[in-house]
């Protein structure tokens, strides 16, 4: 790993160059939360959870299949569980520059839930109603609490083509669709899900992860999910 040039460390991963051009990422035990709960749409690391990252990596890599069988691109090189490692083909974030962070994060919706219900909630009528695999855009940046941001600033801004952005878009309710279809396999119920895009070869792909810490799913008796018992459904 030494020998190895570190280019940027996030809340769960680390990531690194290598010599063959290619980006090797390193999952981390840490778990992110407000207070000692434990969030996953949280941006504030609050502790570790011992073997957290390599199940995190274990999810993402069977989701990655799961999405190459559906001929989903994504990033994925090889995936090592037991060093918690996966290689990646280098891509360029969509909409990144933006303040000098990273680019967006695409959400999903099945359900009104967390920051869409607050936003929202004079204006829902039934709780239970479900979204249709609405999608949001969020900025990547920490600082401001990651922003919505829509379609037409984003063209506006010079941040994305329209072409990208439908495909970017297109792409986001395909991943959700499938993971939705396969939680619903083993009686759970996703809410939300967040993913990355990028571009590798001009093409977007779906890059970071497919994992517990980047959605929301509920069990038949309506409870949501912790990262150990939902990996635990999908990779035991």
């Amino acid at each position: 790993m030494t020998t190895h040039e570190k280019i940027y460390s996030g809340k769960t991963k680390d990531v690194y160059a290598l010599e063959n051009g290619n980006i090797l990422l390193v999952f981390k035990d840490d778990v992110t939360g407000e207070g000692d709960v434990i969030d996953p749409g949280a941006n504030t690391v609050i502790g570790t959870v011992e073997g957290k990252g390599r199940k995190s990596l274990a999810m993402t890599e069977y989701f990655f299949k799961r999405l190459h069988a559906d001929n989903i691109p994504t990033h994925l090189v090889r995936a090592d569980v037991e060093n918690g490692t996966m290689e990646v083909h280098r891509a360029e974030p969509l909409g990144k520059d933006i303040h000098g962070k990273g680019g967006f994060e695409f959400v999903c919706r099945t359900r009104p839930w967390g920051s869409f219900l607050r936003r929202y909630q004079n204006y829902i009528v039934d709780q239970e109603a479900t979204l249709d695999y609405l999608v949001e855009i969020t900025v990547k940046d920490d600082e401001r609490g990651d922003p919505l941001i829509n379609d037409d600033s984003i063209i506006a801004l010079g941040l994305l083509t329209r072409g990208h952005l439908e495909e970017a878009k297109a792409l986001t309710r395909q991943v959700c669709r499938i993971v939705d279809v396969d939680l619903r396999d083993q009686g759970l119920t996703l809410i939300d899900m967040k993913i990355e895009l990028g571009l590798v070869g001009g093409k977007v792909v779906v890059i970071d992860e497919v994992s517990a810490d980047a959605m929301r799913v509920m069990n038949a008796q309506g409870t949501v999910l912790g990262h150990d018992a939902l990996c635990a459904t999908l990779i035991n």
